[in-house]
């Protein structure tokens, strides 16, 4: 396909599959709370069928989302004389969708600060029913599928083929979390900052989101117009934040 004779095609979808798993490890941890409910012989086959399903969900989320994103006629103008925006499906799809993920990033980053919410999940009474516990699975599917889905339009809106690089990512993710979700749990586990670390590009992924539901929109305030950020800064950021961090692993290996 042509859209992969591209070198940013390749850079969307290493960092989008990268960002994919690490935002699945929170999905992984409460499939784990909710299949450890059952009889030992169950776990696995319940953990297989949840991540199944995530993977179905967030493909199917996907392809509904972009069909939202698509919509670019305005359908509401808003002129108070300081502020002016032409409001499209597309701007607001993307506007939600920013502060969706400023609210969820910030709220995770307190969980991770203050984690006692956290352990009153974990210490939740125990249920033995197969499809009671695949019915939490799927909603747990549902709630976290929303900040992988906004986090793939956002890291590749704009980008020839963006739907079929976005679909890959969350296939090769759930793969990779199938494949290796005990042991992807326990590194996450014993490096909680490569978590806090994928919450902090969330945020930025937010605010770009933001600004570009404003520019979409011709947004003026103040006659000045909002300018769209590069996706390259947004790149460089997140592969030079993450090079550090595994600097910082390997050094405290050592030490």
């Amino acid at each position: 396909m042509e859209i992969f004779l591209n070198a940013d095609t390749w850079v969307a979808l290493l960092t989008l599959t990268f960002l994919e798993v690490v935002l699945g490890i929170d999905n992984i941890i409460f499939i784990s709370i909710s299949a450890n409910k059952l009889p030992e012989h169950q776990v696995k086959k319940a953990t297989f069928i949840g991540l199944l399903l995530a993977m179905v969900t967030r493909i199917a989320m996907l392809f509904s989302v972009s069909y939202l994103i698509a919509l670019k006629d305005p359908f509401l103008k808003i002129d108070w004389g300081w502020f002016r925006s032409d409001i499209t499906g597309q701007g607001l799809i993307l506007f939600l969708g920013g502060l969706f993920l400023l609210y969820k990033s910030t709220k995770e980053i307190r969980h991770k600060v203050q984690p006692e919410e956290e352990k009153k999940i974990i210490q939740t009474p125990k249920v033995i029913s197969f499809s009671s516990v695949i019915f939490q699975i799927i909603l747990i599917d549902i709630v976290f599928s929303f900040d992988s889905i906004l986090t793939a339009i956002g890291m590749t809106n704009g980008i020839q083929g963006a739907l079929t690089i976005m679909v890959i990512a969350v296939i090769i993710s759930i793969i990779i979390m199938m494949v290796f979700a005990n042991p992807i749990n326990k590194f996450v586990s014993k490096n909680p900052t490569i978590q806090m670390l994928a919450l902090a590009f969330l945020i930025l992924i937010g605010f770009m989101l933001v600004a570009e539901s404003a520019h979409l929109s011709h947004t003026y305030i103040f006659n000045k117009t909002v300018g769209v950020i590069p996706k390259g800064y947004l790149y460089f950021a997140i592969a030079f934040s993450l090079s550090v961090e595994l600097l910082n692993l390997r050094a405290r290996k050592k030490s």
